[in-house]
């Protein structure tokens, strides 16, 4: 055992020493090795992050959300659920906890004088914390939310309203300026791994008295919102499909409507919301399996373009080592010593990789967090499951970048490495080598296609009119009071004598806004209901002039309060079956029955996005509802722009002085759409860049080494008369070839992967050559930088040195 221990300490002080005396070598190994581990071990945190989501909750294998999908005419998914449906789940399956929570964004509140905006703010029934195990430090979660008018507060949001949390319990905060709710408990603040950020909770109660936000909805099986979710507890080992069947059947029975025109009820596990990209959560921020296996697949690859660093110069350095490998043959090592021996030296250089990889993970992780809005602690690093994948990691990355190495180096015969009889080529590998070149540019240039189309479809969005002018466009929300509504008219007859406003409009919602209302119509007196949805767009005349939206027939409809005359996009006059958009103007359309609501289609608009360009652009029908407006649109110009918008603020909060006065510009509402495109291309731009960099790395080590190798042809060369460019380009020629061959392996890959992603857009941009013409150019060109320096270095030597050296 004594003499197992000198050994092992003296292979791993020979390693160290010959680790010393080729420190490019060895500094080349560590550097890349580095980075790609710690690409891989940052990786594997933001995995674990979103694999972590909702999975502290006891009952999460048994908790499904009721969704519904609508089959017919196109596949769509929805949310969330009718408002009367929990009850009903409650009398005809007792046996099924049900618990339902409804987001109410863009609310306010006030305590004397002070007013809060909070956009993560809920309404939930008292079932949702036996669903849940969110944590109470105050109040009991049985009876907090039982009664009207009563609200739970997180721990910091008490803090923010009160001072100290200790002091909420029995207090009262004022709503919107209409209703006053007292503080019946206290949240621990939530986990930042859960889709429910809450952090002000009313009782669902409060919206079912009269006078409540949505109360006219209560009972109506003809309106779901997005964001008012229904959660069922089932029992353990319970069939998913027979509920589905069972849900359906119910669904037939309480809304018959519906049921025939396609639609369906889908029981989605907890364990999967946060995955799913096809239905909305509260976060907004789905994490899809297919984006985990990329991301995780990256990871892979730019660890194997760091072992590839590895094998390449260690194989190439063999020559080397020749002698040192005879003169062990002949005092009496065996193979198998000589390959320990290797790979204790692989084992040292990649354990000085990883803790140099965990010291750029703890420095990187504050930007990732910032780059992908996520949080994850610097303690994460060193959590088991992370220092065991490190453990793994260090294992996995010694065994593959030292196994082949040590064998060639192994290999050696003594007579031949003490006569100096071994070469580049008889040392093994020069094939592999090259090989090994191919495959890491081929990773590279994947990625460099990925980068290169997702900015191209990125700049596209930035670049595409939405069919109406999004520019120096405020948005402004209004209360839905009656109160406030008799101030609007006043409001805007201020506004308009104000000289840096052009125009303004009242409306339900802005353009692009998320939210949506879709309803069934009939068309031209039919009695027989459309079989597709409509965008319910509320908005006065003016609209149309404040967005500049173009007219293809008819004109708008007269100012008035009420419905006197329809607008429809050219989306609605396709869905209709009409030729062109002339055919549209004057017939009729009804909503929900109601003749108050039957009257003509005066104006056929233009298509334009009422959302993101990644969606289709839907039947959209347009009236004037004075009633349904909660927003307020002013384009203005852009002089004085600061001035005119502190005048907008003095004149609302004149008119409402009890609300909250918040605004929004258009155009970065829509930017705000493709924040999750650019927070991955900007994650796929680093991935590239240090794919390229670890590849740059390699071709440095072994032009490094051909230039060394190569010394006395250089001289012989340049005595013969070559010239410097001839030089390079001996060394250049083969990893050009290398890098072209790369290409060609791994354009049809990039234009696969590509086109799979551009299908999720409905607008999107056309793969042409131009893109990958761009990406062999950029390959080559930072082959050649590479390449280029060592190999000019090599080229000016002075021949006389050159052909001296041995």
């Amino acid at each position: 055992m004594k003499k197992f221990g000198t050994m092992i300490r003296n292979y791993i002080k020979t390693a160290w020493r010959s680790l010393f005396r080729h420190k490019t070598y060895t500094a080349i190994n560590i550097t890349g090795l580095s980075v790609g581990i710690a690409a891989c071990l940052l990786i594997f945190l933001v995995v674990q992050y979103e694999k972590s989501f909702d999975t502290f909750h006891t009952k999460k294998d048994r908790i499904y959300r009721i969704t519904g999908v609508v089959t017919k005419p196109s596949l769509s998914f929805a949310s969330g659920v009718f408002f009367p449906l929990p009850e009903a789940l409650r009398v005809d399956f007792p046996q099924l906890p049900a618990a339902t929570i409804f987001r109410n964004e863009g609310s306010f509140f006030s305590i004397n004088s002070k007013k809060f905006k909070e956009d993560d703010t809920y309404y939930a029934e008292p079932q949702f914390f036996d669903t849940f195990d969110f944590a109470w430090i105050a109040g009991d979660k049985k009876t907090a939310l039982a009664q009207p008018n009563t609200v739970a507060l997180t721990r910091s949001e008490a803090d923010k309203f009160f001072g100290d949390w200790h002091r909420a319990i029995g207090k009262t905060i004022n709503y919107k300026g209409k209703t006053d709710l007292k503080v019946t408990g206290i949240l621990e603040d939530m986990p930042a791994n859960t889709d429910f950020p809450l952090k002000v909770v009313m009782s669902y109660a409060t919206m079912q008295v009269k006078g409540g936000d949505y109360f006219d909805a209560m009972k109506s099986w003809g309106l779901v919102l997005g964001e008012n979710y229904c959660f069922i507890t089932l029992p353990a080992g319970a069939n998913v499909c027979s509920y589905e069947q069972q849900l359906d059947a119910f669904l037939k029975r309480h809304n018959p409507g519906d049921y025939k025109n396609g639609l369906r009820m889908q029981l989605q596990p907890l364990t999967a919301m946060h995955y799913d990209t096809r239905i909305d959560i509260f976060t907004a921020h789905p994490f899809s399996k297919q984006l985990i296996n990329a991301i995780s697949l990256i990871g892979l690859f730019l660890v194997i373009i760091a072992c590839v660093n590895f094998i390449n110069l260690a194989t190439a350095q063999a020559v080397n080592r020749s002698k040192e490998v005879g003169i062990r043959k002949v005092l009496g090592s065996r193979r198998k010593q000589l390959i320990f021996q290797f790979i204790s030296e692989t084992g040292i250089i990649t354990l000085g990789a990883i803790v140099l990889a965990l010291l750029i993970s703890w420095l990187a992780l504050p930007f990732v967090n910032r780059l992908l809005d996520i949080q994850i602690t610097a303690q994460a690093i060193f959590n088991l499951e992370v220092l065991a994948f490190v453990c793994v990691l260090w294992v996995a990355v010694t065994f593959i970048s030292g196994f082949y190495p040590a064998i060639v180096l192994s290999g050696f015969n003594p007579i031949s490495a003490l006569k100096n009889k071994l070469n580049a080529i008889s040392s093994g590998g020069i094939s592999l080598r090259r090989a090994l070149v191919v495959m890491q540019f081929c990773i590279a240039q994947v990625l460099i296609i990925g980068i290169l189309v997702m900015i191209s479809q990125l700049n596209y969005f930035k670049n595409k009119s939405p069919g109406f002018d999004k520019t120096t466009v405020v948005a402004i929300g209004i209360p839905g009071d009656s109160v406030s509504r008799t101030k609007t008219a006043f409001l805007q007859q201020e506004l308009s004598q104000q000289p840096g406003i052009k125009s303004l409009s009242y409306s339900a919602y802005n353009p692009v806004d998320n939210n949506a209302w879709f309803s069934k119509i009939h068309y031209n007196h039919s009695p027989k209901e459309s079989d597709f949805g409509v965008s319910l767009k509320w908005a006065d005349a003016n609209f149309f002039k404040v967005y500049q939206i173009k007219f293809l027939a008819g004109k708008p409809y007269a100012p008035s309060d009420t419905i006197n005359g329809y607008v429809v996009n050219e989306a609605m006059v396709k869905a209709l079956g009409l030729a062109n958009p002339q055919q549209a103007i004057g017939k009729f359309i009804n909503l929900w029955g109601n003749m108050r609501m039957d009257a003509p289609i005066v104006g056929v608009v233009h298509d334009y996005n009422v959302g993101s360009f990644k969606d289709a652009v839907p039947p959209v029908l347009m009236a004037a509802k004075k009633n349904a407006y909660g927003v307020l649109n002013i384009k203005i110009q852009q002089a004085d722009m600061r001035q005119t918008l502190a005048t907008i603020e003095n004149k609302w909060n004149a008119a409402f002085p009890q609300s909250l006065y918040e605004y929004h510009f258009i155009d970065e509402q829509m930017a705000s759409f493709y924040k999750a495109d650019n927070q991955l291309s900007a994650l796929y731009q680093i991935f590239a860049g240090i794919a390229i960099f670890i590849s740059c790395l390699g071709l440095l080590g072994l032009v490094s080494f051909m230039t060394v190798q190569r010394t006395k042809e250089v001289g012989i060369r340049k005595t013969l008369g070559a010239s410097v460019a001839h030089i390079v380009y001996l060394f250049s020629r083969e990893f050009t070839l290398l890098v072209m061959v790369a290409f060609a392996i791994s354009a049809p890959i990039g234009w696969y992967l590509m086109n799979k992603w551009l299908e999720s857009y409905t607008f999107r941009i056309k793969l042409g050559p131009g893109i990958f013409m761009l990406a062999i150019v950029l390959s080559v060109a930072i082959a050649w930088l590479t390449v280029g320096y060592k190999a000019v270095k090599a080229a000016l030597v002075s021949p006389v040195k050159s052909l001296k050296s041995e």
